[in-house]
């Protein structure tokens, strides 16, 4: 009698137990569906005043090749956005990234004119389409893309209310920039890496092969018809370039094709007329292709003659919206999957 006693009272007492877990359980589970859970932000105010909500001075664009940023290429952001030294004008700046921290906050506000920096990690199309994470990016002067994975940056944010957004703070006048992955994403055409990424030796053997291209992200004002790289030269990438350029006409996506290379440590800048400059170590590459391909098929070394490159270099400029008027390009061809000289 005394054991069946105990045993009920311990069968009582597991059941209390047990019964105030599923409770908490299904608390949790009903806190997550009425507050589901939201983008991460890190904000970084620094005078905490409103936003300004006046026309401002661009657009203006920042591509950067990924390696160390240009800090002067983001300044230049500032600044153009700004009026060009409006010194009683600041800005506010999101830090846009699929992953990671918030690094670029610190270095961002203590550069001259921002007000505030925030970074939003939106990790999926659920979060890009929150009405606070839209607000705060709608609010902002300036955006910033951060490294990471374009293919993530197109499926997360494409056709959302982040997309829109962005498209905004361009519309009244301000301004866009990336790095690696958050500058392949701003050119009109875009190597999306959602198959695999590419190297230039694969991609001139054969054309079609892990080569999934995307269009109608953006529509950027002197962009037209462009595609960029990043991690340039140091990757060798202007093999896989020049196939994308040739696959794009093949494709009947356009007549000409401006292929964009941009080597780490340095930054394209453009302003609100197309003019673009170089700033950093190294250099930016142009490649124009502006007749068909004479192979471009599936399963077939790439035949392209006379692709019309340009270099350029720190403190040097390219027109993107009269690209005619560049004529000191060099030529290089491809025979056979195999480049006929010393493309950089």
């Amino acid at each position: 009698m005394r054991f069946l006693l105990l045993l009920n009272s311990l069968l009582i007492s597991l059941f209390k137990k047990s019964l105030k877990i599923t409770v908490v359980l299904l608390l949790i589970v009903v806190i997550v569906l009425v507050f589901p859970p939201q983008a991460k932000s890190y904000s970084y105010p620094k005078n905490n005043s409103a936003h300004l909500g006046l026309q401002e001075a661009g657009p203006a664009y920042n591509f950067g090749g990924g390696g160390l940023d240009v800090d002067e290429a983001i300044q230049w952001m500032i600044n153009h956005v700004r009026g060009c030294y409006v010194r009683e004008k600041k800005v506010d700046v999101i830090v846009i990234r699929d992953s990671g921290s918030d690094a670029y906050n610190q270095p961002i506000l203590a550069m001259e004119g921002v007000d505030s920096v925030k970074t939003l990690i939106i990790s999926g199309r659920k979060d890009a389409q929150q009405e606070n994470v839209v607000e705060h990016i709608q609010d902002a002067e300036v955006i910033f893309f951060a490294g990471g994975d374009q293919c993530q940056y197109l499926r997360n944010y494409r056709n959302t209310g982040v997309e829109e957004a962005i498209k905004s703070v361009i519309a009244k006048g301000g301004a866009v920039g990336g790095t690696s992955a958050g500058a392949m994403i701003q050119s009109n055409f875009v190597f999306n890496a959602c198959s695999e990424t590419v190297t230039s030796e694969t991609a001139l053997k054969n054309p079609y092969e892990d080569i999934t291209l995307s269009q109608d992200f953006f529509h950027w004002q002197n962009l037209s018809n462009t595609i960029i790289d990043t991690h340039f030269s140091k990757r060798d990438r202007m093999g896989r370039l020049m196939t994308f350029v040739a696959r794009l006409l093949r494709d009947g996506m356009s007549s000409t094709i401006l292929g964009i290379g941009i080597d780490e440590n340095t930054s394209l800048i453009v302003d609100q007329n197309g003019l673009a400059k170089v700033m950093g170590d190294k250099f930016v590459y142009f490649v124009l292709g502006d007749h068909l391909p004479e192979e471009c098929e599936p399963q077939t070394p790439l035949t392209f003659s006379r692709f019309k490159i340009w270099k350029r270099g720190n403190g040097e400029t390219f027109d993107l919206s009269n690209r005619v008027l560049n004529d000191d390009y060099y030529q290089v061809s491809v025979e056979k999957g195999e480049i006929d000289s010393n493309p950089y």
